[in-house]
Order: structure tokens, then sequence, then C-alpha cells
């Protein structure tokens, strides 16, 4: 193989990218597909402009990413700056692109003279090279390095000046966020060994362990310590849940777990060393193998990896199976830059998750104990950026390697039934609470849903179900998720880094649709109703007003102050970013937001910046990443095409900086090659796939089930993304989503592009990519018993009818209530449960005719607002709404003249007294007529409530 050479790639790229392209008149002699895309992989893309990737040696999803560290910036993760000019040490772990430091442990650093464990090293890029599975630089001290490596080993060759004092500094102090414990033993003269123990990612306290043992082919002349000043960790910074973030720079918000052992690094620590004398035999080799279980599990992963010397051979290897991986996706067609930019974002997708167990199979649980591989599965794997690869680069891990995702989702299931929780956000075997949401939950049934099923399905979805359900460290806002319907902005949080209350209720929708689309794909239809309703939540946070999502308070009340532009109970995001992270139901957003023409125009206006300008988009971080593709859903494909492909042309180029913000373990290169594929998985948990166009004249995508995709572009060119006509295996397409059957059976889906639009094709509503409606459930939990008072909230501040007042009164789960001769059903729930509307736009189907009435209360009331009726034959009337307070106001207040009293109550509950005396009421109002002889199919409640909230238990029909 021939590693990349940066600045002939680039100069290459330059004069590629600045030619004319056309697209094709007529069909021309088509290119044959990549042989060997490993050898198109530039390792250098991503290493500055804060993508934060690395150009050393690794294999697919390895252990060991053995990798320059430079400085002085050492970027998170991965380490290496492009602008820097100097080198600390090559470390033997490395993270792609996170928010915070993490990895880098035990650097390594080849120096000749007196030993100094505080040396850096100047190099020149024109020294450097990198390719799949190697690195090689010249240092300007005279010592050439090669580096290569297997799943859990490393091997590499020093070969030094002449001279009696060529040295190996072992920097174990030097780990990117610091160590609290580091060792070195000398085992013989050609053998160390020890750990180091380090983590703290974001300043979260967890910790890990990472144990080594090198050996060399020749002996060591000297050897020792030397005391070090430890390397800085990461401070702990602490900001409230609705404090705004910074794009791709995460903090602490409130607390999280801490674990026994707290992460405490010491001021200072002892570094290692060996000299060698190197005046015949210049050229040192060295081989490493590394454990997160014991170093001699470290020992015997290298003797079992690499039991020989020949690094040309290890090096073959490492390329051969990043050649077989990254060749399951074959293109053809493109300019070399084109090519070169699509191969490396695959490369940098399938850098993560990383195997942690051994090769006897043992591996670190999150309990703190020593595991064994399940039996039918290859390796436990660590290390899930949730928030971030659950968009996209599960899909892709899926589609390409079904049986490391497998083995990935089977670990998540240990670490489940090890801890009661599935990883959240975790470096190696610890979790660390980054971020928000429960992304476990998109990233298993994403899993499966493209193909990755060989995992413990039927605990995984009841894990789901768990965290979905019953209070825990993932989802710490869940009771007032299933409370209230939405985080408020004035919730009290507590644990486990809980921030952005409107972003977060969005992730949780999004959780929850998973979980729904999983128990589905399992046969279990009850669970899979149950959470698609629940996924509507975000209705209670649309504001038909703005048309945007905004925060609310726990009383109802919108949170003052809101911007489209403020960051502000968001997260890394503002709500033009947010407001379209409906994947799951963009027919339902589209329909809220006043028709396809309005959101349209809401996306011209979100999408006239792709880089966070004015606060629009911003494709350089996760929570825009979505958007482009939602023209998809409005009879508008086109649009599609052209954003894309500007997307791609602006971000994504073939040099050092051709990637914008953190690359988050391979999440943001996962989206790319959607992209340039001409195709997007939209809506988590599920196969759909939007289309764009694709770059490519041609793609072959082998699949899980070993059947062939075949993606055919006639006429592609960079200035040509518009779809002119479509085909599946030879007839007429004309959808704006892949087909059916498309990821399991194979076929050959073609386009014929061009350089115009054609705003017909895939416009008509019914070829939209589908949108997962369900029902709206009941927002707002407004009845507790005497005994369990806290279960409910009906006013935001803690207090609830009484369930033991209200039957006394007859009211009970189910009964009839009849006011002014209309019979309503009160909600058949258990007390505690979700049992009325906070009325904020839902649509509750219904059925009935002569006159409408609507039983409730007001919190903080009284409120009004208008509900729409919609009759079977598709015509609609507006009905005015209004409701007194609940209280009537502690008693001063009378009701409103369209107002019944239907239900009086002597006293309410409260979550910290169990009750007061205040009375309460609940209310009927006047029956209005309905058009005469017409029925109602539904009633879409008010979306325009003016003060406090408006509580619905039922809605009832009388004679006239």
């Amino acid at each position: 193989m021939v590693p990349f050479r940066l600045l002939s790639v680039l100069a290459a790229g330059a004069l590629v990218v600045g030619a004319a392209y056309a697209p094709a008149q007529a069909d021309p002699v088509r290119p044959a597909p990549v042989s060997d895309p490993a050898l198109l992989v530039d390792p250098f893309i991503g290493t500055t402009h804060a993508a934060d990737d690395f150009p050393g040696a690794d294999t697919p999803f390895g252990m060991v990413q053995w990798s320059p560290d430079t400085s002085p910036h050492r970027p998170d993760g991965g380490g290496y700056e492009y602008g820097d000019s100097a080198i600390t040490g090559f470390g033997l772990t490395h993270i792609a692109g996170p928010g915070c430091r993490a990895a880098g442990d035990i650097p390594v650093l080849p120096t000749v003279g007196a030993v100094d464990t505080a040396a850096t090293v100047g190099f020149s890029h024109a020294n450097e090279s990198a390719g799949p599975g190697s690195y090689t630089v010249s240092l300007d001290n005279g010592v050439t390095t090669e580096l290569t490596a297997t799943t859990r080993s490393g091997m590499a060759r020093f070969t030094f000046p002449s001279s009696t004092q060529a040295n190996l500094l072992f920097k174990l102090t030097g780990s990117e966020n610091g160590d609290t414990a580091a060792q070195f033993d000398v085992v013989g003269d050609k053998e160390v060994r020890g750990k180091v123990s380090s983590g703290n990612f974001c300043g979260e306290g967890n910790s890990y362990t990472v144990y080594y043992d090198m050996v060399f082919d020749q002996p060591f002349r000297h050897s020792g310590t030397a005391l070090a000043a430890a390397t800085p960790t990461t401070p702990e910074t602490v900001a409230p849940p609705s404090a705004p973030e910074a794009p791709n720079k995460p903090v602490l918000h409130g607390s999280v777990p801490r674990t026994p052992h707290a992460f405490a690094p010491p001021a200072s620590g002892s570094d290692g060393y060996v000299t060698f004398d190197t005046t015949t035999r210049r050229a040192v080799q060295a081989k490493v193998g590394i454990s997160y279980v014991s170093a001699a599990d470290a020992a015997g992963n290298r003797q079992a990896e690499n039991p020989g010397w020949d690094l040309a051979k290890v090096r073959g290897a490492a390329h051969d199976a990043w050649k077989s991986l990254l060749g399951r996706v074959r293109i053809a067609g493109g300019t070399p830059a084109q090519q070169s930019v699509f191969y490396t974002a695959l490369y940098h997708a399938l850098l993560h998750p990383n195997v942690i167990s051994d090769t006897n199979r043992r591996y670190p649980g999150f309990d703190g104990r020593t595991h064994t591989v399940d039996q039918g599965h290859g390796a436990a794997y660590a290390n899930y950026s949730g928030w971030d690869v659950y968009r996209s680069q599960a899909q892709l891990e899926a589609l390409v390697a079904p049986q490391v995702a497998s083995d990935t989702a089977q670990s998540m299931v240990d670490d489940y039934r090890q801890t009661g929780l599935f990883p959240k956000w975790s470096e190696n075997n610890g979790e660390t609470h980054v971020m928000v949401g429960d992304p476990a939950d998109e990233t298993l049934a994403d899993y499966y849903a493209f193909g990755a099923r060989n995992f413990d399905t039927a605990t995984a979805l009841k894990g789901m179900i768990a965290d979905a359900t019953v209070p825990n460290d993932n989802r710490p806002g869940l009771a007032y998720l299933e409370q209230l319907g939405w985080l408020p902005s004035n919730g009290r949080y507590g644990c486990c880094n809980f921030y952005g209350a409107a972003a977060t209720t969005l992730e949780y929708d999004s959780a929850d649709f998973a979980v729904s689309a999983l128990a589905g794909a399992l046969g279990h239809t009850a669970d899979q109703r149950r959470f698609a309703d629940r996924a509507q939540g975000w209705q209670n946070l649309f504001h038909h007003g703005s048309g945007f999502v905004q925060p609310r308070d726990a009383s109802g009340s919108w949170t003052a102050g809101f911007s489209p532009t403020s960051g502000k109970n968001f997260v890394e995001g503002d709500s033009w970013q947010y407001t379209p992270m409906v994947p799951f139901d963009l027919h339902g957003l589209a329909t809220a937001m006043g028709g396809d023409a309005a959101m349209a125009t809401y996306l011209d206006t979100d999408l006239s910046s792709l880089t966070g300008a004015g606060g629009y988009t911003d494709l350089g971080n996760e929570p825009s990443l979505n958007i482009p593709w939602e023209y998809d859903y409005i009879g508008r494909p086109y649009q599609t095409q052209k954003v894309v492909r500007q997307v791609q042309d602006q971000i994504w180029t073939a040099g050092p900086s051709g990637l914008a913000g953190n690359d988050d373990l391979g999440e943001m290169s996962s989206w790319y090659v959607w992209s340039a594929l001409g195709m997007y998985p939209e809506t988590p948990g599920t196969a759909d796939l939007a289309l764009g166009s694709p770059l490519f004249t041609q793609a072959l995508i082998t699949l899980p089930s070993g059947h062939v995709l075949t993606i055919d572009g006639r006429g592609a060119a960079d200035d040509a993304p518009y779809v002119q006509s479509a085909t599946w295996n030879g007839t007429a397409w004309n959808a704006a989503h892949a087909p059916d059957g498309a990821l399991t059976d194979g076929g050959t889906l073609g386009y014929v592009l061009g350089t115009s639009p054609d705003t017909s094709w895939a416009s008509d509503p019914s070829a939209a990519p589908r949108s997962y409606p369900g029902a709206p459930a009941y927002s707002d939990v407004g009845t507790s018993g005497d005994t369990a008072a806290a279960s409910a909230n009906f006013d935001g501040a803690g207090y609830s009818y009484s369930a033991h007042a209200l039957a006394g009164a007859g009211v009970t789960p189910g009964a009839k209530v009849t006011v002014n001769g209309v019979p309503f059903t009160w909600p058949d729930v258990a007390p505690g449960a979700p049992d009325n509307y906070e009325a904020n736009g839902q649509t509750v189907r219904t059925s009935g005719s002569g006159s409408i009435s609507f039983l409730g209360a007001a919190n903080n009331g009284p409120a009004t607002g208008t509900a729409t009726v919609t009759y079977t034959d598709g015509t609609t009337q507006s009905v005015p709404v209004g409701l007194s307070d609940w209280t009537l106001s502690a008693g001063t207040a009378p009701p409103r003249a369209d107002n019944t009293v239907a239900v009086t109550l002597p006293y309410r509950n409260h979550a910290g007294t169990a009750s007061d005396s205040t009375r309460t009421y609940v209310f009927a109002t006047t029956p209005v007529a309905l058009s005469p002889g017409k029925t109602v199919s539904s009633v879409r409640l008010p979306s325009d409530v003016a003060a406090g909230g408006l509580h619905v238990f039922a809605v009832g029909f009388g004679t006239g």
C-alpha cells in the first residue's frame, strides 16, 4: 500500500475542485468501482477546524489507536492539530472528535540524548504520511517513527541516529485528562509493563484503568522513572439547567452520580524510560499490547495478535482489514477528491465503538467486575457517544458491519444487566452522563432496523421500557414528562446532568418513538401504540402563535423571554435548529405550522445559513443534521437535493479542515456518507430512508443479508444534484423515500440527474416518506390518591385533585358525569396516571353530533381558547372554549358565565403536605350547537390558550 502524503493529495484536490462540471448528456462509458477503498482514505482530513480526528494507526473498531499527540494544542480526544509543529508523544488510545478531552493514554516519545520526560520534538508535514493502519513521521531529532496496529496491540519501528543515548520515554502521566495513578515495571531487559488510570470526561468524574505490556527486539541498556508534573485535568464546571451551551462544548449541569473511586489526580507522578545503544543497530522495534483488565491480558493480546516481528506484514493486515470493511460500499465515478472525502468519512465512521474485551474474552464491566463475552458474540465494545451517533452513525455501522453492531448492542444490554442502566455517553467501562436524552433507545432500535439483530432483543426492549417508565439516572426528567407531558424550564431535576428542558423533551420524544418502533418490530403492539402516542409530547411545546418549539414552565405558562435564536433551555442550539427535530412525525409538524407551504417557508429561512449564522441551521453540529431532508416530507424533494449538495461542497473537503465541528466518534462523517449515497435515515428506530441524490455514478452496497443494493446515478456531477426521474429495478419510482425492502432484499435504484430542478418529481403528498402521528396522549396528571399526593401535579406547583374526594362525589375512573344534558366519560385511568389534556393544539379523535361541551378546569385561570371541530366530510367549525380556575381563585371568584360546576370537592392534595382545605371544582362548558346532520370525527383542542393552563378531562355531545 502507499500511505497518503497529504500535500500531494491537497494539490490534486485543488486542481479537481477548481474544474467545471457538466452532467452527462448521454450514457458515457461507466467507470469501474473502486478496487481498494483503503488507498483513498486520507487520515489527515478532520485534523484541524475543531473536528478533532487523528491520523494514527488503527484497525476497524480497534482497542489501539497509536497516533501522535501534538503541541501546543493537543485537541480533545484526537490529540492531533494539523497547525501544530511539535509532537509530545505517540499515545496508544484516542477517540475521534469528542467535545471534551479523552484518552491519549501512555504516550511514547523517541528522543536522543539526555532523558527529559517533558520533551517535545518538532516535525514537518512534508516528512509524515498516513493510511488506514499505518503512520510514519521523520522527527526533527532524526528519529523516524513507523506505527501500525492490530485490534488490541500496536507495533512500531523507531529508527534512531547512531547514538548511545537513544531513548523511549513513557509519559505515563500524560493522558489527555491526566492520571490518578501510573505504574512502570521492568520485566526484563526487553520488556516493560504497567498501567495508568484516567477518565474524568467533561469533568464528570468517571475513571478507568488501561494496562500495557511492551517488548523490544533488542535489549535496552538503561531504564528508570522520572518525576513529572501531572497533566491538568478537566475542571468540574456546573451550570444551571437552562444555561445555553456553545456548540460542541458540553459542560456539566448539576450533579452526577459519583463512582466509588473518585477521580483525583495527584500533583505529580512518575514517568518511565528505556535507553538503547543504536551505534550499530539503529532500528528498534517494539510491540505493545493493552488491556482494560490486567497487564497479563495486555501481554496475552500482544502475543495472540502479533507473535512475530514483521512490521510490513502487520501493516498489510491492517490495510486489508480496512480494505475489506470499506469495500462493503464500493463507489464509481466522481472526482479523486470526492472519492477521498467519501472513503475517509466512511473510515472515520467505523473507528468507534471500540473493542474492550481481550483475546481471552475477558472485559471490565460497568459494575467494576471482570466479565466474559457472551457466547455467540465476538467481542465486547465500549465508547458510546449516544447523543451524537444515534442520528446516523449507528445505522451505518449496522449496515456495513452488522456483526460488530450486534455485538455492540449485546454489550449495551450487558451494561444494562450489570447496572440497571443502558450506556448514555460512556468512556470505556464508565458512564459520564454527558449530554441529554435517552439515546440508547434510538441506537438499539436503529441497529435492529438496519440489520444487526444478533442480540438479546427481549432484554433490550424490557430495559428500554423500564428506562422510559421507571425513575432512573438516564431520564432525570421522567416524572415531569409523565405528569405534564413536557420538561418545564423551572423544574427541579437534581441528578445526572439535566439541562436544556425544551430540547431534552424532544430527545425523550424521539427515544419514546424508538421504543415504539422496536416494540412493533418484535410484535409488542400494545407497547408500540403506547410509546408512539407518548412521543407526541412535542406538541405540548409547539407554540402555534410563534410557530416554534418553546420552553414552558411547570404551571403551563410559556417561559418568558423566548427568542428563537436563544440557546436558553436548549442544548448546543436554539429553537430554529430544534423545532424541526420531530423526525418521526414531520407531517404532523407541517400541519401544526399551518401546512406544507408554511413549513417550506420555515425551512427556506432556517437553511439560509448552513453554519449557524443568525441562529439558523448549523450543519457542523448534530441538532441540525435532520433539517435538509425535511423538504422531502412536504413535496419539495428538489430542495433537499439542492441543499444537501451545498452542504457537501461547503463543509466536507479534501484537506485537514475538511470537516466542520467535532466529528463526535464518526457521527458527522456518517452524515456525509449517507448524503453522498443520496439517502438519510431520518426516522429513528426504522429503516425508512429519505432520498436526496447520489454524488457518484454508482454505489454498490453489500447488505447484512448478503444481497447488494445498487445506486446508479446517470449524469451525476457536482452541479447536477437534481433528480429528473428514478427507477426501482427498472420500474418508474416517483417517491422521496427508498423502496421498502431495499435494505434487506437489495435491488437497483436508478436516477437520471440534471443541473435544473424537476419540481414535479416525488412532489405528490403520497410520495413523502412516512410520518408516524400516533395519537396525542393525556398530557397531565391531575389526580392523586390521598396517600400518594406526589404522583400528580395538576397546576405545576404540586397540587392535584383528590381521587378519594372524587370518588365520594361519584366520579371514579370510567364513570359517567352528566351536565346540562351532556354525558361525559371520566378518564378511565388510575390515580397518578395522565388523565387530562393540557390544551395546546392536540387532535382528539372522537365521534358525536348535535352539540359539543368540554369537561375540565384551568390552573392559574380562567383560561380561554378556540377549538376546531372536524367533521367526517372534512369541513370544520370553530368552537370557543373557556374554563374557570379549578379553585375559583381560592374561592374569591365566581365561575365563568358559560361554565356549570360539574363536581365540587372539599379539599385538594399537595405533594408536600398530603392535602389542604382549598375547595376544587370541575366545570362543564355551555353546549355549542354543531352543524346539523354532520358527525364529528375529531376535535383539535385550543392552541391559542390565553392565561394559565386549560385542562380538558373529557369531550361530550348533547342532542342539540
